[in-house]
């Protein structure tokens, strides 16, 4: 059952993203906003097959802590979950992602219309210029900043690998970060098809508040992630 469950799932969440993407061809003639809710219509519609396909819930913690304005928000990222889910628990999301996503048909056209923030990570240090000028326009309206620190999946368990883009952003915009761990890794693991049943807990850390020294921040939203990462990964399944 597990098999044809997630073979299920993942035709349904193909299908339905296809769908979606066509289906909402409308945003591109509205403002950049009408990109975003119809981005966060489509995480929705697949959270809801996830739940009934594959038997997938998902579970909120801290969610006191997420803001309505400007802010960072920086995680673990040990799937594809993290990429989508979050986007309905936040008003305006502002992700950042791989340069190469804004050049998938569909996908990375909504992406570069709702002014996602994408990030060519063979650049060097123009990438990390070029992601602290966008997160600062994107800032300047009021919009949540989401960036994966380590900036590609990384199984449960393995040792974290942070990368600069988080640190600099926090040191540039002058804004609390709110850090969070996750499990979905156990449910929905990197490069397999299978999707194993349970609950996919995020958990939103109190914030750092805005101007630490850079080393500090660092150290900080590093324990903070990791922390909590390691607590859900250690409940039952």
């Amino acid at each position: 059952m597990l098999v044809l469950r997630s073979i299920a799932f993942n035709i349904l969440f193909y299908l339905n993203m296809v769908v979606f993407l066509i289906g909402s061809v409308w945003a591109f003639a509205a403002p950049p906003e009408a990109s975003v809710r119809c981005m966060k219509a489509w995480a929705r519609a697949s959270l809801w097959l996830l739940k009934h396909v594959a038997r997938i819930d998902m579970k909120v913690e801290g969610a006191e802590y997420l803001p309505k304005g400007a802010a960072l928000i920086a995680g673990k990222h040990q799937s594809f979950w993290e990429t989508f889910a979050i986007m309905p628990l936040l008003e305006n999301p502002c992700m950042v992602l791989k340069k190469e996503l804004t050049r998938i048909p569909f996908f990375g056209w909504y992406a570069v219309r709702g002014r996602m923030i994408g990030v060519e990570r063979s650049a060097g240090a123009s990438a990390i210029k070029n992601l602290v000028m966008r997160g600062k326009e994107e800032a300047a309206n009021n919009r949540q900043i989401v960036i994966l620190p380590e900036g590609t999946r990384k199984a449960p368990g393995d040792p974290p690998d942070y990368k600069p883009g988080a640190a600099a952003l926090y040191s540039a915009l002058n804004l609390p970060c709110v850090p969070f761990g996750l499990n979905a890794g156990q449910h929905w693991p990197r490069r397999k098809f299978l999707r194993y049943p349970g609950t996919i807990t995020i958990a939103f850390c109190p914030p750092i508040p805005a101007g630490l020294p850079r080393r500090e921040f660092q150290a900080r939203m590093e324990a903070a992630i990791e922390t909590t990462t390691n607590r859900l990964l250690a409940l039952p399944k």
